[in-house]
C-alpha cells in the first residue's frame, strides 16, 4: 500500500512582540479591550493581523446565524454523541465516586444524574465521564478528541444563562474548530497524551462565545487557555493509568475558569498559542495551518464517530476483522492458530497482550481483537474487567502479532490502514484489509447507527423514552429559543434507581 501526500513546511513561531510594560495599569487594560482598538483585536492601530488575530476575530465575530446549516447540524450530532458518552461513563463506579467527592452548589447538571454543581466542577466531571468508555468522537487531523473537550464546558457554562440553542451550537462548533486547529498546527511531543493539552482552548473559546467576548478579549482567551493545558503522559493509556480519563475534564474546567478570568480582567501573553505549542509542548507551530480556510473548512465536518469501545488506533484492525467475517462468516475463535496485524506505527504501539485493567485493554490491539472474537462484539460490555482477566481471551491475545507497515504509516492522517491475516489450525489463511476507519469523515456511519450507539449508552442510566426525546431535542436545538428545556429534560431523565 502506497500513500503519498504533500506535507506542508512547518512555520516556526516568531518571537512575541513587545506588548506591555511591567507597570501595566487597569486603565490601559480597559482601553486595550475596546473593540475599536487595532484591526479586529490587533494590539495597536495599523498593525497587520497575525494568525491569532484572524482566528480570534473569526471566533468572536462570526454570528450564530451565519454558521452554515450543515455545520450546525453536525455540531448537534456531535453534541448528542458526547452526551451519550457522558451518560454511559457516568454509570461507571469510579466516576460516580469522584462525583460524590466534588461538591459545590451551582446550576450546572452532572449529566446522567439529577445532581448539579458549579459550572467548573460539572465540566470537570462530565468531561471525565465522557472519556471513560472511549466512545467519544474525535478528529484524525488534529489527532485528538475536540468534542469532549468542548461540549461539557459549553453545556455547564450555559446553565442558568439566557442562551439560545443556536448560540450554544455555534459556541460548540467554533470552540471545536479553534482547538482542533491548534492540534493540526502543532506537533505534540510523542511522550504526551493529546487529551488535556489544546483541549483547554476548545473549552475556553466556547465559553467566551457564550460571554460574547470581543475579538481582543478572545485573543486573550485563546492565549490564556494555551497556558492552562496539562503535562500529560502518553504512558497512562498504555499502562492503564486512569488519571488519563480526567484530562479532558480538566480542560473543560479550565475553559470555565478562563471565562471568569477574562471577565475579571486577566490577560495572556501576546501569543500564548505559538509560545506554548511552538516552544513548550511542541517545537513546531504552523501559523499558516492554524488560520487556513477559516469559516470555509469547519473541523466539526471532518470528525469521526466511534462504534468500538476502545482507542481509535485499534479500529483499523477491528474493521478489517469485521470485513473478514462479513466475507467468510463468523470465525470460531477456538480454531485460530495466530493473527497477524500489519498496520501503522501508532497502532503498533498498542501491543500489550495482557493489559492490567479495562483502560489498558482499550489501548491493546491484541486484547481488542481477542475480546471481539470471543464475545462477538466491540461494545462497552466486551471491555470489562471480567474480560480483561478471562483466560480464553488472554490466550488468544498472546497469538496476535503486530507489525508496522511503513507504507501504511505514510498514509497518516488521511487514512488509517490495516491488514489482518488469520491463520487457522486447519492450515487455511484468511486475509482482509482496510484503508480508512469506519466512521471517518470520508466513510461516515449512518445517522441511525450513531443514534443506536447513543441509545445503548444513555439507557445505562436514563429511561429509554426520555433518552429518545433528548436525542430529538438536541437534533432540533438550532430552533430552540433557550437551552433550559433541554437541561431540564436531562435532569429528569435518570431512572428512579439513580
Amino acid at each position: 500500500m502506497a500513500c503519498r501526500r504533500a506535507v506542508p513546511t512547518p512555520t516556526i513561531s516568531r518571537p512575541a512582540r513587545s506588548f506591555m510594560a511591567s507597570s501595566f495599569m487597569a486603565s490601559s487594560f480597559l482601553e486595550m479591550m475596546r473593540p475599536e482598538v487595532g484591526c479586529a483585536g490587533s494590539w495597536m492601530k495599523g498593525t497587520v493581523m497575525d494568525a491569532l488575530d484572524r482566528v480570534a476575530h473569526f471566533a468572536a465575530t462570526t454570528k450564530a446565524g451565519d454558521v452554515p446549516a450543515p455545520v450546525m447540524e453536525r455540531a448537534a450530532v456531535i453534541m448528542a454523541d458526547c452526551i451519550g458518552a457522558i451518560v454511559g461513563g457516568a454509570a461507571e463506579p469510579d466516576v460516580a465516586a469522584l462525583a460524590e467527592r466534588q461538591t459545590g452548589a451551582g446550576p450546572a447538571l452532572l449529566i446522567g444524574t439529577s445532581q448539579t454543581r458549579t459550572a467548573g466542577i460539572a465540566a470537570l466531571l462530565n468531561g471525565t465521564a465522557g472519556t471513560t468508555l472511549e466512545m467519544d468522537e474525535g478528529n484524525q487531523f488534529c489527532k485528538g478528541h475536540p468534542g469532549i473537550h468542548t461540549v461539557p464546558a459549553a453545556l455547564a457554562f450555559a446553565a442558568g444563562r439566557q442562551v439560545t440553542g443556536r448560540e450554544l451550537l455555534a459556541a460548540i462548533a467554533i470552540g471545536y474548530d479553534v482547538g482542533a486547529r491548534v492540534g493540526i498546527a502543532a506537533q505534540l511531543r510523542p511522550s504526551m497524551h493529546p487529551h488535556g493539552t489544546w483541549g483547554a482552548i476548545c473549552a475556553a473559546t466556547a465559553v467566551a462565545r457564550i460571554l460574547d467576548a470581543t475579538p481582543a478579549q478572545m485573543r486573550h482567551v485563546i492565549s490564556m487557555s494555551a497556558s492552562l493545558g496539562l503535562s500529560t503522559s502518553r504512558r497512562t493509556m498504555l499502562e492503564g493509568g486512569t488519571v488519563r480519563n480526567i484530562y479532558a475534564g480538566v480542560s473543560g474546567q479550565m475553559g470555565v475558569l478562563v471565562g471568569d478570568m477574562i471577565s475579571a480582567g486577566f490577560t495572556g501573553d501576546i501569543n500564548g498559542v505559538s509560545q506554548v505549542f511552538g516552544h513548550v509542548v511542541s517545537d513546531v507551530f504552523d501559523e499558516v495551518a492554524f488560520a487556513k480556510d477559516l469559516g470555509t473548512r469547519w473541523e466539526v465536518s471532518r470528525n469521526y464517530f466511534k462504534m468500538h469501545s476502545c482507542c481509535r488506533f485499534n479500529h483499523a484492525a477491528l474493521d478489517a476483522l469485521a470485513i473478514m467475517q462479513e466475507t467468510h462468516g463468523t470465525l470460531d475463535h477456538t480454531a485460530i492458530e495466530s493473527i497477524l496485524v500489519e498496520t501503522y506505527s501508532l497502532a503498533v504501539e498498542l501491543d500489550d497482550p495482557a493489559p492490567q485493567n479495562v483502560l489498558a485493554g482499550k489501548f491493546s490491539v491484541p486484547f481488542a481483537m481477542a475480546t471481539a472474537l470471543v464475545n462477538g462484539s466491540t461494545g462497552v460490555d466486551s471491555f470489562t474487567m471480567p474480560n480483561v482477566i478471562n483466560p480464553m481471551i488472554l490466550d488468544l491475545a498472546k497469538r496476535v502479532t503486530l507489525v508496522e507497515d511503513p507504507a501504511m504509516t505514510a498514509c497518516l492522517p488521511d487514512k488509517r490502514p490495516a491488514r489482518v491475516t488469520v491463520s487457522l489450525q486447519s492450515g487455511d489463511r484468511l486475509q482482509a484489509s482496510t484503508e480508512t476507519n469506519r466512521g471517518d469523515w470520508s466513510a461516515p456511519h449512518p445517522l441511525t447507527e450513531i443514534h443506536d450507539k447513543y441509545m445503548s449508552l444513555t439507557t445505562r442510566l436514563w429511561r429509554e423514552d426520555d433518552a429518545s426525546r433528548i436525542w430529538d431535542m438536541v437534533r432540533d436545538l438550532d430552533k430552540a429559543g433557550s437551552v433550559d428545556a433541554l437541561l431540564s429534560a436531562m435532569a429528569k431523565a435518570p431512572r428512579g434507581d439513580q
